[in-house]
C-alpha cells in the first residue's frame, strides 16, 4: 500500500506537531536528485536502473517512474517481492546467491517477474540451475565482477570468468551479463580521483564482457554503478546500464565525497530538545542511534560530522553543531572541536533536524517518511517503508 496524502479537508499535520524522533523527506529535493541523474544517464545513452535499497518505498519509486514501472535494483528478496506486488517486473537482485535465495527468486520468476540474480562461482551456477528446474523456469544471472577489490566477484582477468560462464550454460541458466560496483569510490573526495574510479569501473566491466563474448558467450548487459561514479563518469562507452541508490536522498558521506551539497540532502531526522548541560557544552535530544543509526561514515573523511549535522526546524544548519555522541535514545549536541561558534540557545521542547551520515542506515531505523517541502512546515503525506529480508 502506498502512502497517505493530507488533502480534502483532513486535518493537516505540521513538522511542529510531529512526535519525535521522526523521519522527514523533502520531496522537492528528492525530485531534483532524481531528475539530475536521470538526465545525466539519458545524455549518455545509458539505462538507469535505480537501486531501491535506500528508499524501500513504492511512493519514492513512483517519483522515479511517474509514467509507470521501470527497471530497478534491489538488495533483498523482500524488496523484490514488495516492488513486484506494486507492478515492477524488471528487477535485478544485486547480492550474491545462496540456496534459499535461489529458490525464492525462482518463485518470483515463475510468477512472471523478470528477476536477474548475481553469482561468481560454478557452485552457484549449478545451484541456480537446479532451483530453476525445480520451479520450471529458466533463470537469468549476472556474473559479478570485482573492479576495485571492494567486495565479491571475479577480477576481469580471472580465468574462472569463463569457467563460470560455461557452468551457467551447462546448468541451463541464461547469462544476462556482467555486473560491478565501484564501492571504493566512497572513500574518495577529489574530482579527478572520482573520474578515474568511474573509468576503471567501466574499463573492467567492458573488458570482462569482451572476454565472454570472444569465447562465444552472449553478454548483452554491462551493468555498473555507485552514486559517486554515476555522477563523475565522463565516458560510458560499452556500458548498458547504471545502478545507483543513495543519490535519491544523498547524505553527509556523499557530501564529503563531493557528489552533493548539504542543500541536496533530502532526508533528516526531527528531534526534540529534552535537556541541557551548559557547563559541558551539551544539548540533549530524543534521537539516539536507534533513530540516527550508528553509522559514522564521515569519521574517515576530512570533516567528521559526528552522528549528523544539526539544523533548525526549517532546515537551516547551525554552524558547527553536530551530534557528538549517541546512546540508544539520547543524542548529545555539541559544537565541533576547534570551532569558535557558540552553542545555540535551544530550550527544552525546541525541535531540530539532524542530517544523517548515511541515508540508507538512518532511513532503515524508521517505518515511514513524513513528506515535507522547503516552502512549508506542512506534512504533505506519509509514505510507508518496507522492511525485512
Amino acid at each position: 500500500m502506498s502512502g497517505t496524502d493530507h488533502q480534502n479537508g483532513e486535518a493537516a499535520a505540521t513538522i511542529g506537531t510531529l512526535a519525535t524522533p521522526a523521519l522527514l523527506l523533502d520531496k522537492n529535493r528528492l525530485d531534483c536528485n532524481l531528475a539530475r541523474l536521470s538526465s545525466r544517464m539519458a545524455e549518455q545513452g545509458v539505462v538507469l536502473r535505480p537501486h531501491m535499497k535506500t528508499a524501500k518505498s513504492i511512493d519514492v519509486a513512483q517519483r522515479a517512474y511517474p509514467s509507470g514501472a521501470g527497471p530497478i535494483t534491489v538488495s533483498t528478496l523482500a524488496e523484490a517481492e514488495y516492488f513486484a506486488q506494486h507492478g515492477f517486473r524488471d528487477i535485478t537482485y544485486a547480492v550474491g546467491l545462496a540456496p534459499h535465495t535461489a529458490a525464492r527468486a525462482m518463485r518470483l520468476r515463475k510468477a512472471g517477474i523478470d528477476i536477474k540474480v548475481l553469482l561468481d562461482s560454478p557452485e552457484q551456477a549449478a545451484m541456480l540451475g537446479a532451483a530453476g528446474r525445480a520451479a520450471g523456469v529458466i533463470p537469468s544471472a549476472f556474473i559479478e565482477i570485482d573492479c576495485d577489490s571492494h567486495r565479491g566477484g571475479l577480477t576481469g582477468t580471472d580465468p574462472k570468468l569463463l569457467v563460470v560462464a560455461t557452468a551457467l550454460a551447462e546448468a541451463g541458466v541464461k547469462l544476462t551479463g556482467v555486473l560491478t560496483h565501484a564501492g571504493e569510490s566512497y572513500s574518495l573526495s577529489m574530482p579527478a580521483a572520482l573520474v578515474a574510479a568511474a573509468e576503471n569501473e567501466r574499463t573492467v566491466a567492458v573488458a570482462a564482457a569482451t572476454t565472454l563474448r570472444a569465447a562465444g558467450h552472449e553478454c548483452p548487459v554491462v551493468s555498473v554503478g555507485s552514486t559517486p561514479t554515476a555522477h563523475f563518469a565522463d565516458d560510458l562507452t560499452g556500458v548498458t546500464e547504471m545502478r545507483a541508490g543513495v543519490y535519491m536522498f544523498f547524505d553527509l558521506v556523499m557530501h564529503g565525497v563531493g557528489v552533493c551539497t548539504t542543500d541536496d540532502i533530502a532526508i533528516s531526522v526531527l528531534a526534540t530538545v529534552i535537556g541541557t548541560k551548559p557547563e559541558k557544552g551539551w544539548i540533549l535530544v530524543d534521537a539516539g542511534w536507534m533513530a540516527l543509526s550508528r553509522d559514522r561514515g564521515t569519521a574517515a573523511q576530512r570533516v567528521d560530522q559526528g552522528y549528523g549535522l544539526v539544523c533548525d526546524v526549517a532546515g537551516k544548519i547551525y554552524p558547527d553543531l553536530i551530534v557528538s555522541q549517541a546512546s540508544q535514545e539520547h543524542g548529545i549536541l555539541a559544537i565541533r572541536p576547534g570551532s569558535a561558534h557558540a552553542l545555540p540557545n535551544l530550550p527544552i521542547g525546541a525541535k531540530v533536524r539532524i542530517v544523517p551520515n548515511h541515508a540508507c542506515a538512518t532511513a532503515a531505523q524508521h517505518e515511514l517518511y513524513n513528506v515535507v517541502s522547503a516552502s512549508s512546515d506542512a506534512i504533505h503525506a506519509r509514505w510507508p517503508r518496507m522492511r525485512g529480508w
